[in-house]
């Protein structure tokens, strides 16, 4: 009776520690998603003059754009001591990496053969 009593007693406490977990982990989740809409919102605009302002064959507009889309703010990790960071937008077929760091903007015609 007493193991018994013992192995209900533990399988409570993994239960509301794992429960526990899944909690924080939501909530720290949440916290990073809105910290990341919070910085991809403050970078838009100078991303946008950059990426405008470039010099390229291939003039980048995204005020007069028909399709344009944001693919957001990402990250390379070279080592663990290099991250490069770039947000990207697309204006009818013209991608624009611009390096938040940097304020450098880099243009090309096609997305998926850039460096």
């Amino acid at each position: 009776m007493t193991l018994q009593r013992l192995i209900v007693g533990v399988l409570v406490l993994l239960i509301a520690g794992l429960a526990g977990a899944f909690y924080m982990n939501w909530k720290t989740l949440t916290q990073l998603r809105t910290m990341k809409a919070f910085v991809e919102g403050y970078v838009f605009a100078e991303a946008v003059a950059a990426c405008e302002r470039a010099q390229s064959t291939t003039p980048f507009k995204w005020n007069d754009g028909t399709r344009t889309s944001i693919l957001g703010l990402n990250s390379v990790k070279l080592d663990k001591y290099t991250v490069i960071a770039s947000y990207t937008l697309v204006a009818d077929g013209v991608y624009c990496d611009f390096d938040p760091i940097k304020k450098k903007a880099n243009i090309g015609s096609n997305f998926l053969e850039r460096d």
